[in-house]
C-alpha cells in the first residue's frame, strides 16, 4: 500500500517571506535603523534580514501580478508598551494604540498596528502574563 502525500508532507515551518517595497533603500533603512532587525545581506533588488530564525526578503514586485500589499506580519514582542513608546520616538506610523485583544485563561493578548516605509501593515502583539 502507497502512503498518500497528506501522510508524507506536513508543511510546519517558514522558512522566508517576501514583503513587496517601493523603494529598496528606504525599505532598507526602515527595517534596518527603525526597527532593528538584523540585516543579513542585499544583492540588486533584494535584501534580508534575519527575524528569528525567518529570512525576510523585501523587494520590489517582479510582475504586475504581485503589485499589491502583503499579508500582515505580527511581530511578537515582550513589552507591547514599551516597543510601542520606543517606535513612536523613531516616528513610526501607528495605525492605532496598543489594545488588548482577548483574554487568555493563563494571559492577555496585545496588539498595536502600524505601517512601514512602503505603506504595508505591520502588527505587534504581545502574550502578556496575569
Amino acid at each position: 500500500m502507497t502512503a498518500s502525500v497528506t501522510d508524507q508532507v506536513a508543511l510546519d515551518r517558514i522558512g522566508q517571506i517576501a514583503i513587496n517595497v517601493k523603494d529598496l533603500a528606504r525599505a532598507v533603512r526602515f527595517y534596518r535603523d527603525t526597527l532593528g532587525m538584523r540585516f543579513l545581506f542585499e544583492v540588486p533588488n533584494l535584501a534580508f534580514f534575519d527575524c528569528g530564525g525567518v529570512r525576510l526578503m523585501l523587494s520590489p514586485p517582479e510582475t504586475p501580478e504581485f503589485d499589491h500589499p502583503g499579508s500582515i506580519l505580527y511581530y511578537k514582542v515582550a513589552d507591547i508598551n514599551a516597543t510601542f513608546a520606543a517606535l513612536k520616538g523613531r516616528d513610526v506610523a501607528f495605525i492605532d494604540e496598543p489594545h488588548l485583544i482577548a483574554r487568555m485563561p493563563d494571559h492577555d493578548l496585545w496588539m498595536v498596528f502600524l505601517r512601514d516605509s512602503e505603506g504595508n501593515t505591520l502588527g505587534l502583539m504581545s502574550e502578556v502574563r496575569r
